[in-house]
C-alpha cells in the first residue's frame, strides 16, 4: 500500500475542516435546505386529501347457552366473515353504493369505467380483524377513506350495515338449509323405517304360533295337550274294559238258566264275573286316587262305573233269588224270554251302546288332540329357523328406528337453531362505535411531511454545500497549502486584521445566524399550520 494512502488512513477526523467548510458554505446550506424543506411540504399541500371514516363492529355470542340450543352454522367465524366479505365487495353492491352516493365522479376530459371504479372503492376499502388472547376474533373494523368526511362516514355506514345484515341473511340461510336437509333425511329414514316394519309385520303374521315369544306358551299348550291326551287315552282303556265287561255281562245273562250254572270251581258264573270286575275298578279307583283329587274326571268316571256294576250285581244277585225262590221244572227252563231277565239284559245293552258311543267320542278326541300335539311339535321345530329370520328382519329395523330417532333428534335440535337464527339471538354482529366524522385529513400527513421535508432539506443542503467545495479549487487554510509545497515551511507571515474586516466578518455571522432562525421559524411555522390545519 502506498506511503500517502496508510498516511491518509491513519489521520484522525479533521473537524476543523468541516467547520470551516460550514462557515464558507453556510448560506447556500440553508437555502437549499429551506428550498427542499418548502418543495416538499409544498406537495402535501397540493395533494389531494383524504379523508378516512372507521367503525368497530363487535362479534356477540349467542344469546343461548348451547347446552339448551345448539347452533346449526358453520363455527368458523373468519371462514364465514371472508365470504361474507366477498360478497360485500361484489361488483353489483359496490356499484349500487356508488351510484347513490355519486362517488368517484367523472371529469370533463377523465371518463372512468364502472369497474375502474369498483376497484378504486375496493383499494378505500380496509377491513382489519381483532383479536383476544386466545387469537379469538371478537371484533373488526371497517375503514372506508375519501376525499369528502361526510361521505367517508356515509360509505362506512352502508358497509356497517350490509356486513351486520349479511351476516344475519347468511346464518339464517345456513341454518334453514340444514334443518331442510335434516327433514329430507329424515323422510328417508321414515320410509325406510316403515317398510322395515311392514316386513316384521308381514313375517308376524305369517308366523303365527312359531315366533321365539311364543315359545313358551307353545311348550305349556303342549305339555296341556299331552296329558289330555294322556287322560283321554286313559279314559279310551277304561271304556273299552268296560264294554268288554258289559258284553260279557250279556252273554252271561243270555246263558244264564233257571238256576245260574257253575262253574267247575262250583262259584257262579255271573256274580263272579261282575265281582271281579268290581275289584278290578276298585284298584283302579285307588291308584288314581293316591295321584288326583276327587274331581278328577277319571276318578269320577270310575266311580260311576263301579255305582252302576254294584247296580248290576245287586239287580242280578235278586234275580238268582228269585229264580230259586219258584219251583224248579226240569222239563221248562227259564226262557230267554223271561221279563225279568229280559229288562236286565236290555239295561245291559243300553249301557253297551253308550260305552260305545264313549269309545268313539274318546277316540275321534285322541286323533284331534294328537294332530294338535304334532301342529305344536312342528311349530317347536320351526321356531329356531324363524328366530332367525325374525332376528334378521329385527336388526334391519333396529338400525333404521335409530337412525330414525337420530336424526328425529338432530332434526328438533336444528329447528330451535333456525328459530333462534330468526329472532337474531345466535352468534351476531354489533356496531359498537358509529361510523366517525373525521375532522382532519387522514392523507397526507401534513405534518408527516413537513418532518420528510426537514430530512430532504437537510440532505440536499448537504449535497450541494457539499458539491461546491468539491467543485471549489481555492485554498482556504495554510494546510492545504503546505500538503501542495513540497518543501518545508520556514516562517509564515500572520493575517492582519482590520477594524474593517472584523466589522464584515461579524456582519456576515450575524447575517448567517439570522437566516439560520430565519428557516428554522419558517420550518416550525409550517410544521405547526400542518399540525393543527393538517
Amino acid at each position: 500500500m502506498p506511503e500517502e494512502l496508510k498516511d491518509q488512513e491513519s489521520e484522525p477526523l479533521d473537524l476543523q475542516r468541516y467547520l470551516d467548510v460550514a462557515r464558507r458554505r453556510y448560506p447556500y446550506f440553508l437555502l437549499a435546505l429551506f428550498a427542499g424543506w418548502l418543495l416538499v411540504w409544498g406537495a402535501s399541500w397540493l395533494l389531494p386529501p383524504k379523508y378516512k371514516s372507521s367503525t368497530l363492529i363487535l362479534v356477540e355470542q349467542p344469546t343461548m347457552p348451547k347446552d339448551y340450543v345448539t347452533p346449526n352454522v358453520n363455527e368458523d367465524l373468519q371462514g364465514r366473515l371472508q365470504n361474507i366479505t366477498q360478497q360485500i365487495l361484489s361488483r353489483t353492491r359496490l356499484l349500487h353504493i356508488i351510484d347513490e352516493l355519486n362517488l368517484y365522479p367523472a371529469g370533463k376530459h377523465n371518463h372512468i369505467t364502472p369497474d375502474e371504479k369498483v376497484e378504486k372503492m375496493r383499494k378505500d376499502i380496509k377491513i382489519e380483524l381483532v383479536r383476544d388472547t386466545h387469537d379469538q376474533i371478537t371484533a373488526f373494523n371497517i375503514f372506508y377513506s375519501a376525499h369528502n368526511a361526510v361521505t367517508a362516514q356515509q360509505v362506512t355506514g352502508e358497509l356497517t350495515k350490509l356486513f351486520i345484515d349479511e351476516n344475519l341473511e347468511v346464518r339464517q340461510q345456513q341454518s334453514e338449509d340444514t334443518t331442510n336437509f335434516l327433514r329430507s333425511r329424515l323422510e328417508t329414514a321414515r320410509q325406510s323405517l316403515t317398510e322395515q316394519e311392514a316386513k316384521v309385520r308381514q313375517f308376524k303374521s305369517q308366523h303365527i304360533g312359531d315366533l321365539p315369544s311364543q315359545q313358551a306358551t307353545n311348550l305349556q299348550i303342549l305339555s296341556g295337550m299331552q296329558s289330555q291326551l294322556q287322560t283321554e287315552e286313559d279314559a279310551l282303556n277304561t271304556a273299552q274294559q268296560q264294554r268288554v265287561y258289559l258284553q260279557s255281562l250279556i252273554s252271561q245273562y243270555r246263558s244264564i238258566q233257571v238256576v245260574a250254572p257253575k262253574n267247575p270251581d262250583g262259584s257262579d258264573t255271573g256274580l263272579g264275573a261282575i265281582d271281579k270286575q268290581l275289584e278290578k275298578l276298585r284298584s283302579q279307583l285307588a291308584d288314581l286316587s293316591s295321584h288326583y283329587t276327587d274331581e278328577y274326571p277319571d276318578i269320577r268316571n270310575l266311580k260311576s262305573q263301579i255305582a252302576k256294576t254294584e247296580k248290576s250285581r245287586e239287580q242280578l244277585a235278586a234275580e238268582l233269588q228269585a229264580a230259586k225262590a219258584k219251583p224248579v221244572k226240569t222239563d221248562d227252563p227259564a226262557a230267554p224270554g223271561d221279563p225279568i231277565q229280559h229288562s236286565a239284559v236290555l239295561q245291559l245293552q243300553g249301557q253297551l251302546e253308550a260305552s260305545q258311543a264313549e269309545i268313539t267320542n274318546r277316540q275321534s278326541a285322541i286323533a284331534a288332540l294328537k294332530a294338535k300335539v304334532g301342529e305344536y311339535q312342528g311349530r317347536l321345530n320351526a321356531e329356531p329357523a324363524s328366530e332367525q329370520q325374525l332376528a334378521d328382519l329385527t336388526r334391519g329395523y333396529d338400525q333404521s328406528k335409530a337412525n330414525y330417532d337420530d336424526l328425529l333428534k338432530k332434526e328438533n335440535e336444528s329447528q330451535m337453531a333456525t328459530s333462534m337464527e330468526h329472532m337474531q339471538q345466535g352468534e351476531r354482529f354489533r356496531m359498537l362505535d358509529p361510523p366517525s366524522l373525521p375532522l382532519k385529513p387522514d392523507f397526507p400527513n401534513r405534518l408527516q411531511f413537513s418532518g420528510i421535508a426537514v430530512g430532504f432539506g437537510l440532505l440536499l443542503g448537504l449535497v450541494v454545500a457539499g458539491g461546491l467545495e468539491f467543485l471549489d479549487g481555492r485554498m482556504h487554510d495554510e494546510k492545504a497549502l503546505r500538503e501542495l509545497l513540497s518543501i518545508k515551511v520556514i516562517a509564515e507571515i500572520p493575517e492582519i486584521v482590520t477594524a474593517a474586516d472584523k466589522r464584515r466578518s461579524d456582519g456576515k455571522m450575524y447575517l448567517g445566524w439570522a437566516m439560520a432562525c430565519i428557516v428554522v421559524a419558517v420550518i416550525v411555522a409550517g410544521s405547526a399550520v400542518s399540525y393543527l390545519r393538517g
